[in-house]
This record gives C-alpha cells, sequence and structure tokens, in this order.
C-alpha cells in the first residue's frame, strides 16, 4: 500500500521514461510521503506488441478487400509477425544484441510499405554500425505494425501521442467530453485493465496523472473516468505541462466529473498540501498552491497558502525506482546519428537549471513560471545527483532537459565531473552563446557532453532581432563550429513563418541551413511552423508583431491562437520543400541542387551569397589577451629533460617537455627557466584544484622573474599546448 500512485499516461517515449513522475517522487521521499510510479504507456506499448497481443490484433474481425494493399500484405504475413515480435521487442530492450545479425540479413522480418525507404537509406547505412542499423529496421517493422493498427483497430493510436487531436487548441471541453462517453477502444480497454491491477495492488488514497502533452490528454481522462467509476474513494489529480500551458483559464465544471484536483507549474509544494488533505480525509482543501477544485459547481482557483514553493536544492534527486527501466525500447527512425539521441538509449533526466537565463525570446511562453523564474542549481548538487542516480539505475547516460543551459554552469559541471574521475555520457539544450567558445566545448566533451541541441530558428539576422533571441547567423555559424570541432554533435531547432516572415526570408534561410550542413557544422536539424501560444510576447500583444489573433471562446484549453498575418502568405505551402531539402542535408547529399528543386512552385532566387557561412567562419583573432580568462590544466603527465643548446661559443639551459596524452604524444622545448615556470604554473592549475588562476594573475607571476609573458604566452611552444587542448582558457 503507497500514499499516492503517480502516472504518465500513454504515450510518450519509447526508449526512456518522462521525467516528471521521478521528480516528483524524489521530493515525496524528502517529505516521507510513499508513493508508486508507473509509465502506463510503456506498459501498454509491450502489451500490445507482444505474441499475444498481435494474435489479439489479428483475430478481429478485418474486410481485408476493404483495406489497403499494405494492410492486406500485413495481414497475410500475419503468422511471420506473431513468431518475430517478442525477439524483435527483446532485441530493441538490449536483450539479445546477437539478433541484429539476422534482422540485417533482411530475410527475417516481414516487410511492408516502411521498408520501401530502405533503397533511400541505404547509403546512410555507411555511418551506422550493424546494431543501429538492426535497430533502425526493426523500427520500420513496428511502424509497418502500426500502420496496420491505425488503418483497422484505433486510428488514434500513435508511439508517442493518443488522440492528440482532442488536446491540442481544444477551447472546448465539447468533443473531448462526447469523445470519452464512447464506447472504449482497444487502447482503452488494454490501457484500463493494467491501471486496474496496479491500482489494486498498490491501494493508493491519491492518484496523480502527470500530463505533458496533448497526446496524453485523453488517456489521462480516460483514467480519471474509470477510476471514478470503479474506485470512487480515491482521489484524482492532475498535474504537468499540458494543464500549466494551457488550462490556465479552465472553466469547464465538468472537467471535475473525472478529476478532484488540477494543480499548475511547480508541483512539489501543490501536491504536497494536497497530500495533507487527503491523507488526513479532509473534505474541504484549508490551503492550497496553485490549485483549481469545484466549488458549488463553480470552477475555483485556489492560491491562498504563505508558503513559498522549494528551492530546487531543496526537493531532492529524482528517484527512477518502480519504473520498469528494464523494459524501454531503443527506436532508430531516423537514420542520423543526433537524430537518434531522442529515441535510442536509457538517458537519467535532470535539470541543471529551472527557467530560462535568457527569458526573451518572442514565442516562447516567457509569463509562465516554468520560464520565467531563473533558478540554478550549483555543480556540486547536480554532480551529486548524478552520482546518486548511476548508483540507483546503473545508467550513465544523462540529459539535461534544461530550456537552455547556461554556459557558466555547464563549465563548472564539466569541470566537477573531471574532479571526481567520473565516465558519464550527457547531452543538453542551450542558446548559441558567444560564451562557447573552442576551449569552453573542447572542456565539455572532455567531460562526456556528446551533443547540444539549440534554436536557430529563422536564420535571418532581421528575424532574430524581432525575436529577441539574442544572437546572430554568423554567432550561430562560430558557436556551431566550435562545438563540431571538438567532436560534439549539433542540433538546430529551425523556425519558418514568423509574423512578418517574407517569402524571401524563407528562401534565404533555407540557403544558410544548406551553407551549414555543407560546411559540416550541423550535423540535425528540423523544421517548426511558427505557432503564436497565448502566453508568449506575441500571444499578448499580437499587434506588434503585425498580426490578427482570430480569439475563441475559453472553456478548456487556451494555448495555440490561430491568426492573420499581415503579409498574407501561406507558410503551410513550404513545409514540405522545407523538410525535403532538410533530410537530404542531415544525410550529406544534393547540396549542389537549386533551392527551386525542393518546391513545386516558383521561388525566389537566394540573395545569399554561396561563401556565405564560410566566410563566416574565416579564423578569429588568436592573438587577443583576456586577462580575466581562467586557466585550466587539462594534463599533467609530462616528462622533463634537460639539455644544452650551443651555438658556436655560446650555450643555454634548454628543457624539453613531452606531455603522453591519451592519443598521441607531444613535445616542446623551452629555456629552463621558462620550463620551470610553467611546470608549476601546470600544477597550481591543474583540473583537480577548485581555484583557477586566471591570465592576469599568470602574467604578474611570470613577469616577476622573466620577460614579456604575452610574447611566451604567444609562442609556438605555447599555442601548441592550447591547440593539444593541454591548457584551456576559460
Amino acid at each position: 500500500m503507497k500514499d499516492l500512485l503517480l502516472i504518465t499516461p500513454p504515450f510518450t517515449q519509447l526508449n526512456t521514461p518522462y521525467p516528471a513522475t521521478a521528480y516528483i517522487k524524489g521530493f515525496l521521499k524528502t517529505k516521507g510521503i510513499t508513493s508508486y510510479q508507473m509509465d502506463l504507456g510503456i506498459e501498454v506499448i509491450l502489451n500490445i506488441f507482444s505474441k499475444t497481443g498481435l494474435q489479439t490484433i489479428f483475430n478481429k474481425e478485418l474486410e481485408i478487400e476493404d483495406t489497403s494493399e499494405n494492410s492486406q500484405r500485413i495481414f497475410v504475413l500475419r503468422d511471420e509477425y506473431i513468431k518475430t515480435i517478442d525477439p524483435v521487442i527483446e532485441f530493441l530492450q538490449g536483450k539479445i544484441p546477437t539478433l541484429a545479425r539476422q534482422i540485417c540479413s533482411m530475410n527475417f522480418l516481414p516487410e511492408s510499405s516502411r521498408f520501401n525507404q530502405i533503397d533511400d537509406l541505404e547509403f546512410a547505412y555507411g555511418n551506422m554500425g550493424l546494431q543501429d542499423k538492426a535497430k533502425h529496421l526493426a523500427t520500420l517493422y513496428l511502424e509497418d505494425l502500426s500502420d496496420y493498427i491505425v488503418e483497422n483497430i484505433d486510428a488514434e493510436f500513435g508511439f508517442s501521442r493518443y488522440a492528440e487531436r482532442l488536446g491540442k487548441s481544444a477551447n472546448s471541453f465539447e468533443e473531448l467530453y462526447s469523445k470519452l462517453s464512447d464506447n472504449k477502444s482497444f487502447i482503452d480497454q488494454i490501457t484500463l485493465s493494467i491501471l486496474h491491477q496496479k491500482i489494486e495492488e498498490i491501494k493508493p488514497k491519491l492518484v496523480c496523472f502527470s500530463v505533458p502533452f496533448p497526446g496524453n490528454l485523453y488517456s489521462a481522462f480516460r483514467c480519471a473516468k474509470y477510476i471514478k467509476n470503479n474506485f470512487p474513494n480515491v482521489k484524482v489529480a492532475m498535474g504537468g505541462g499540458f494543464p500549466n500551458t494551457e488550462l490556465r483559464e479552465l472553466k469547464d465544471p465538468r472537467v471535475f466529473e473525472f478529476f478532484d484536483f488540477i494543480t499548475l507549474d511547480d508541483g512539489e509544494l501543490p501536491l504536497e498540501l494536497l497530500c495533507k488533505s487527503v491523507l488526513n480525509h479532509e473534505e474541504k482543501i484549508p490551503e492550497a498552491k496553485r490549485t483549481f477544485i469545484l466549488e458549488d459547481n463553480i470552477v475555483t482557483y485556489i492560491n491562498n497558502t504563505t508558503q513559498r514553493d522549494y528551492k530546487q536544492s531543496e526537493v531532492g534527486t529524482p528517484d527512477y525506482s518502480d519504473l520498469k527501466l528494464d523494459q524501454y525500447i531503443s527506436v532508430i527512425e531516423v537514420a542520423n546519428p543526433m537524430h537518434s539521441l531522442w529515441s535510442d538509449g536509457r538517458w537519467n533526466k535532470l535539470t541543471m537549471a529551472h527557467g530560462c537565463y535568457w527569458g526573451k525570446c518572442t514565442f516562447c511562453d516567457i509569463s509562465l513560471d516554468y520560464i520565467k523564474i531563473y533558478e540554478p542549481l550549483t555543480a556540486k548538487i547536480l554532480v551529486d545527483r548524478m552520482e546518486e542516480l548511476i548508483s540507483s539505475t546503473g545508467e550513465t547516460g544523462f540529459h539535461f532537459v534544461d530550456e537552455a543551459a547556461p554556459p557558466a554552469l555547464m563549465r563548472e559541471v564539466a569541470l566537477e565531473i573531471l574532479r571526481r574521475n567520473l565516465v558519464v555520457t550527457w547531452w543538453t539544450n542551450i542558446r548559441f552563446e558567444k560564451s562557447f567558445t573552442k576551449d569552453l566545448c573542447f572542456l565539455l566533451r572532455v567531460s562526456g557532453c556528446i551533443a547540444v541541441s539549440g534554436g536557430l530558428e529563422v536564420a535571418s539576422d532581421r528575424l532574430l532581432k524581432l525575436i529577441d533571441k539574442g544572437v546572430s547567423v554568423e554567432q550561430v555559424a562560430q558557436v556551431t563550429r566550435n562545438f563540431t570541432e571538438a567532436g560534439i554533435m549539433v542540433h538546430a531547432y529551425l523556425m519558418f513563418g514568423y509574423p512578418t516572415q517574407t517569402i524571401q526570408e524563407t528562401i534565404d534561410s533555407l540557403e544558410m541551413v544548406r551553407q551549414m550542413f555543407e560546411m559540416g557544422i550541423l550535423q540535425s536539424a528540423f523544421w517548426h511552423q511558427f505557432a503564436m501560444t497565448a502566453h508568449s510576447p506575441v500571444g499578448l500583444h499580437p499587434e506588434e508583431f503585425g498580426i490578427t489573433p482570430l480569439k475563441q471562446d475559453i472553456s478548456f484549453a487556451n494555448n495555440d491562437i490561430e491568426f492573420i498575418d499581415k503579409t498574407g502568405i501561406d507558410h503551410d505551402l513550404f513545409s514540405y520543400g522545407l523538410k525535403k531539402s532538410l533530410y537530404n542535408y542531415m544525410h550529406g547529399i544534393n547540396f549542389e541542387l537549386p533551392l527551386q528543386n525542393w518546391f513545386e512552385f516558383k521561388i525566389p532566387k537566394t540573395s545569399i551569397h554561396p561563401d556565405y557561412i564560410h566566410d563566416c567562419l574565416l579564423e578569429e583573432n588568436l592573438f587577443s589577451f583576456k586577462p580575466n580568462a581562467k586557466i585550466v590544466v587539462m594534463d599533467k603527465n609530462v616528462v622533463a629533460k634537460d639539455f644544452i643548446k650551443t651555438k658556436k661559443k655560446n650555450s643555454w639551459e634548454y628543457t624539453q617537455l613531452t606531455f603522453h596524452l591519451k592519443t598521441n604524444i607531444l613535445k616542446i622545448e623551452l629555456e629552463k627557466e621558462k620550463a620551470d615556470w610553467l611546470i608549476t604554473m601546470l600544477g597550481e592549475n591543474s583540473i583537480e584544484n577548485e581555484k583557477k588562476n586566471n591570465l592576469q594573475f599568470l602574467k604578474n607571476s611570470f613577469e616577476e622573474n622573466l620577460e614579456d609573458f604575452e610574447l611566451f604566452w604567444f609562442s609556438k611552444p605555447i599555442q601548441q599546448l592550447k591547440e593539444y587542448g593541454v591548457i584551456l582558457c576559460l
């Protein structure tokens, strides 16, 4: 028996748990409140995609002549699917890696329409190992089965969402309410069967649904209805990303036929206060934080507590216990190494900082607390939590799910990881700040950073200023180059259709992106069409951006707002061409094709010079002296050997310094006095020492007995040490 049951409803990710319930469970543990968590989505998926699940699907009556040719083929091959499904799932769970060879033989899996793209992708397999190729083929196999389910069993099904359309821009509750009155779908029956068993086992007093996305909303309501009908004494609450952004103007009392409470924003304190009332069987809620309830058939928002929200340092370490971590399945939808990070492998999820340190982008929900309230953790606390999670989950991979990880904190986290000699792999979301110098990117890579993602958005300097992004295309190009040269993959979020964006600017943005991929400084990207949200500066002040909102009466959800752009451009027309060209660029092909080839209608020629990005990357000034730059020595493995240099009748004492680096050997020669000073400096500024001296301190130290530090610092031997990453200036 547990006090609370925390549920992520179907569906989110196949490869790793969505972290919200783990964050909440970790907090509840610090308060002595017992809880159990489950990812209902992965449990439903594993039930469907099993021998028994497929037998049930294929036993359903099917008018075979009324279905597509694709469905007919899958139905005819049903015995092959039933035979292979369990081993394929186990392979994707990492339990039978030897199956990769059979899968790659192209004579093991039954193939339907999704495999038609194989010929187009064959070139990409050169960059993929055997395991990755097998995962990609197994993913196509599952997608074929998904197509069959959507066409013949349940049209609302999707691997990472269910009935998403019902949650998107649902200003009224009517359609969702009506759907919930219909008969249960095939997916519903499986979901509710698993839910029933878990409630009988756990016997919770309060069930909490974390609903991050529109694609989780229907299932949360369907489950809540089932609990109300079958376990009337159990209270039901909802929180998470969807209510935080969409349900802030909730008015429809029918929502509370399903839920007793709906909380907004950070969930720790609201849930703690609800627990006090529910666990003590209080009929009324005396004290609440950002919580909707129903009083006298009126939706009432209560925020009457004097308690402050918990600081990030007080909420504890996420707790992934109860979740079936060894049963998640790693899929690879696109043959692109960066793109696969979202769907392949198990990642412990942490946050470096609550909110966004920039907090100005005009398309973003910067008026809401999850963006507005910026609160970073310390590097020591973060790495403590990393070690705790490694111990509890056995996983050393971390995805920092920040809005934008702060460069200074990333630097300190990297240094702390290296001081503790941890071997971890991590990636995060960033802004393309000029702070990401070559040296900082090198440090991040050495600490285990393998990838970053960030917003290039519209790739137009005029629009970047209108967005208040705080970066330029030139700066983004230089930063992505720094990451790429350090061996860190880069994914860019791209946007089109921003208010006042012209057709010329859209084509010029595509040309910028083409050049960045051709230069090798981007490895992955995705185009998103601009959506105006109610809580962004554009949504709050549309007149300042040349658009007219088409407002609706709000009784349920309010986030995406339709609008009319004064340009009158139909940006939808560009979606296919932008995405098709990007798909090619991500696979390193067809850079030479004219941009017109990607579109079926006439477009203007780009106005961007063909060498624009190349010229942005011309070598920076390497000889600028930055006195406040902190010095970090990455490698102390130096062997010193003194010798005498003679020329005519003169002789000088010299020292040869040999650095044994991981992958090579570096030798430099210096006058003995300078070599002695350098050896001392290397020891004093090694990574183990928390206190780091700046360049000005080194200059003063050097010039106590020697002359002209800057001439020494920019000499060839010292430049070699910097080039090989022995000395970093941060």
